[in-house]
């Protein structure tokens, strides 16, 4: 870590008052330019410690940039995390404010829901396998408390709660021994028009490798899954962004059925 406590502090803060009023802070890259990835994964323990005090419990976690075109965007070399707060989910099929969101898009994703604990080091796939309860369809409202911009990279997204806004899970859910999670397949449509396909193996190769690589990082920090944790595995297709009017339906194959949500 480069930067002091004190200015992690004040990052945080400032991120918070981006999350409440809707105006972003200029990229942090920017203005501390030797800010590295361990200051901003505590600037994340910050924020999230706010929310926690203000009486937001802890109901999961989101993995980001798992594909190698969003780490080669970002500067990345490996996914992204953070925490994800009761606060932050949704419910499906009921409408959401666009004027909530700063800059809203909107991801297609498989949601992990643990049934038992999970704790890294050393956790394999097969552990992962083991410990879920089952899976949902979900989607994810990426938003950017960061202002977007030539040099946005990975202290800007860490930091930023890995640029998580909001998450809307659907009821319908899979034992992983019903499917082959691979292979699932969607679409994302937006008004009735379908925006953007593809397979869940887009994750990493599975989404089952995401929840380890994360069951895993997390133990870095000392931390490990419980029993009804939501983990977000990453998105499979492309980002759409959304406005005011905007309905979003996304629809998974081999039973995961659809989960749709709409901006006001």
């Amino acid at each position: 870590m480069t930067l002091d406590d004190a200015t992690r502090t004040e990052i945080a803060d400032a991120l918070r008052e981006a999350h409440h009023t809707g105006v972003p802070i200029p990229r942090l890259s920017a203005t501390y330019p030797d800010m590295d990835v361990a200051d901003a994964y505590r600037v994340q323990e910050i924020f999230i410690a706010r929310r926690l005090s203000e009486g937001a419990t802890v109901k999961g976690y989101k993995v980001g940039l798992t594909s190698k075109a969003m780490q080669q965007m970002s500067g990345a070399t490996e996914p992204d995390f953070s925490v994800m707060t009761n606060d932050m989910f949704r419910l499906e099929s009921t409408p959401v404010e666009r004027a909530s969101f700063i800059r809203p898009i909107v991801e297609m994703e498989i949601a992990f829901v643990l049934g038992a604990e999970l704790k890294g080091p050393g956790v394999l796939p097969v552990d992962v396998i083991r410990a879920t309860d089952f899976v949902l369809p979900a989607i994810e409202i990426v938003d950017f408390r960061v202002e977007l911009g030539p040099g946005f990279g990975i202290v800007d997204t860490i930091a930023d709660l890995a640029a998580c806004g909001a998450a809307v899970l659907g009821a319908n859910p899979r034992r992983l021994d019903q499917i082959d999670i691979r292979r699932v397949r969607g679409t994302l449509s937006k008004n009735g028009t379908v925006e953007q396909e593809g397979e869940a193996s887009a994750v990493l190769g599975n989404p089952v490798t995401a929840v380890a690589w994360l069951a895993n990082k997390l133990a870095e920090f000392g931390i490990s899954f419980a029993p009804g944790d939501v983990i977000l595995t990453g998105s499979f297709v492309r980002a759409v962004p959304v406005e005011a009017g905007d309905e979003i339906v996304c629809e998974f194959d081999q039973g995961l059925g659809r989960v749709d949500v709409s901006f006001t």
